[in-house]
């Protein structure tokens, strides 16, 4: 049974959902929109762990610290936003939470942005960042004992599609990595597009098209596997935890990846949760769905990541 506090975030999500912004190329209001999307409450803003910027080689980034950290075990986590909005600031919370519950260390990243940076600029910060954490801890230079990467939505899309780029190049791949309701296929393939184009409360019906657009620019086709992870080949890929609610119409993304990942041999645990929207977690300390989903990110981490 879904909790109460569940019709407050969807109200919340309609209503940004209604907001007039032109088209989504009303590219100051949907950024405005990312940063008020966990706004359903101001339990959302809670910090629970200690934030220090850090310049990652021209990235903007910050460490996440919380008392009696392992600064060994790292996790590297992507914010989504639609390639084209989103940063440190809108996903702050959500990864304080990951954090504390995880108890090792996380670099969240403000990678470059579309249309201003289109692919593969994002993509580009993503893997140097990475690979800048496997060698550096918040105190300075010191290789990782483990790493993970996360990241929700777009950020689950860059994530998928880091891990492509890093195996491909032969990068000593993380333990672990987690997709929060990850876009998977451009070409919008899956079922839930339309099944679940009436329950989703936030992401339009032909929206993610015109996300794609904006965030190729015509330097990618849409099947190449950096862009659509769906479209790699996925031998070698570290375990896998997708998230994913059931009321979002990248729904099928999700259980795609899963399936074709599982086929290639891959660990993947899939967790589908009833009635939630696109990326429920970001309304932890409000919502007990997305903070009992931030526990199982944690356990997973803490499985995989010694």
């Amino acid at each position: 049974m879904p909790s109460d506090q569940l019709a407050v975030v969807l109200e919340h999500l309609r209503l940004l959902g209604s907001l007039p912004s032109g088209s989504l190329g009303g590219l100051d209001a949907m950024r405005r929109m990312t940063h008020l999307y966990a706004a359903a409450s101001p339990a959302t803003a809670r910090l629970v762990s200690t934030v220090l910027p850090v310049d990652v080689e021209g990235i903007p980034g910050e460490w996440h610290i919380t008392p009696g950290a392992d600064h060994d075990r790292r996790l590297l986590y992507v914010h989504g936003g639609g390639w084209m909005a989103g940063s440190l600031g809108s996903h702050r919370s959500l990864v304080s939470a990951i954090t504390a519950a995880f108890g090792g260390v996380t670099l969240a990243i403000d990678y470059r942005l579309a249309p201003e940076h289109p692919f593969p600029a994002g993509l580009d910060d993503c893997v140097a960042a990475y690979r800048w954490m496997q060698v550096h801890a918040p105190t300075g230079a010191r290789p990782a004992h483990s790493c993970a990467i996360a990241g929700d939505s777009a950020g689950g899309n860059l994530t998928l599609a880091t891990l492509v780029v890093l195996r491909d190049d032969g990068t000593p791949l993380p333990e672990a990595a987690v997709a929060v309701s990850p876009l998977t296929d451009f070409a919008g393939r899956g079922e839930s597009r339309v099944t679940r184009r009436e329950a989703d409360p936030i992401i339009p019906a032909g929206g993610l098209d015109r996300l794609a657009a904006a965030y190729l620019q015509g330097a990618a086709s849409i099947e190449d596997p950096r862009v659509s992870p769906l479209e790699a080949t996925l031998e070698g890929f570290p375990p896998l935890l997708i998230q994913v609610g059931d009321a979002e119409v990248l729904l099928s993304d999700a259980t795609s990846f899963a399936e074709r990942a599982e086929a290639a041999g891959v660990e993947v645990t899939l967790e589908v949760w009833d009635a939630m929207p696109h990326v429920f977690q970001l309304f932890t300390g409000y919502l007990p769905e997305a903070d009992d989903a931030v526990d199982h990110i944690a356990a997973f981490l803490n499985r995989h990541c010694r």
